[in-house]
């Protein structure tokens, strides 16, 4: 988009759950700059195309950005729209992070059953090791599936008697809380990193298109999400074990990692005056380091 410009196309994923996202976005930007045009670019991602492969088989985050990313990057679009959570820690040369919207709720959820519900040896459904570790620890008895599609199609995959695990916020977007059976507290299964917030990027060069999505970026989740990706940061690109941050709104850093069934969950204080960013990753070092002297 010029200065010229009255459109602005916005690159999403073409789930329902995405779509409405973006449009959520389309209708934010509108509200604040009412006389520019918004408009959706679908885009299918490598997460979308190989839905019957588990994630971490497939390169985990990133599998459902890249695509969309490109579309910015080769014109075909002026900004992406991701839930945060599915964005690597290290930004894309070429674009950045120009708002991050208002969190809905970071927690994740059971539906099916609740874990007091769940019987011995109940199957719970997941596609996440993040959660399958945290649940496990939690219930060392629970047995595990993988868990892939859309949201739809894996409401249809409850286990018999067992429970499948999604993010709140997800269901938030789609209308669909009534199907909670339980929302885990995050003392007891912390968040993936930015769960619940929308990140949307621009190019970096674009100062228009940068200018604009300024008005819709959210200064409390922009600080929080942040550190959460500092965090995850500070552990490496090459990092695969299940780990977990979260800023909450009391300035409380709950950070989780697990490896060969040996769990680190500490919970921190992140004050006003303090550098959001190098606290993240001092915690993310010191997990690390106790996971270590296991």
């Amino acid at each position: 988009m010029t200065n010229r410009s009255r459109v602005l196309r916005l690159a999403t994923r073409s789930s329902l759950q995405a779509k409405t996202q973006a449009q959520f976005i389309a209708d934010s930007i509108r509200a604040h700059r009412p006389e520019i045009d918004v408009e959706l670019v679908l885009v299918d991602t490598t997460g979308d195309q190989r839905a019957d492969v588990p994630l971490h088989q497939i390169g985990g985050q990133g599998v459902f950005v890249k695509e969309v990313q490109q579309a910015v990057l080769d014109g075909r679009a002026d900004v992406a729209v991701h839930s945060a959570k599915d964005l690597p820690s290290e930004n894309v040369a070429g674009l950045t992070i120009a708002a991050f919207t208002e969190r809905r709720s970071p927690h994740d959820a059971l539906i099916g059953r609740s874990l007091d519900e769940l019987a011995l040896g109940a199957t719970v459904a997941t596609g996440s090791v993040r959660r399958r570790a945290q649940i496990a620890a939690l219930r060392p008895d629970l047995s595990f599936v993988e868990l892939r599609g859309n949201i739809p199609t894996r409401l249809e995959k409850i286990p018999v008697d067992g429970a499948i695990v999604m993010a709140v916020a997800a269901l938030e977007v789609l209308g669909l809380t009534d199907r909670i059976a339980q929302v885990l507290d995050i003392e007891l299964c912390v968040p993936m990193v930015g769960q619940g917030c929308v990140a949307v990027e621009a190019r970096t060069d674009d100062v228009v298109v940068r200018d604009v999505l300024r008005t819709i970026d959210h200064s409390v989740t922009r600080r929080a999400v942040e550190a959460e990706r500092a965090f995850l940061a500070e552990l490496g690109a090459g990092c695969s074990l299940p780990v977990a941050a979260h800023l909450d709104d009391q300035g409380v850093f709950h950070a989780f990692m697990a490896r060969d069934g040996d769990v680190v969950q500490l919970a921190g204080s992140i004050g006003v005056s303090d550098d959001h960013k190098v606290v993240g990753a001092g915690i993310a070092h010191e997990c690390r380091r106790r996971l270590r002297a296991r």
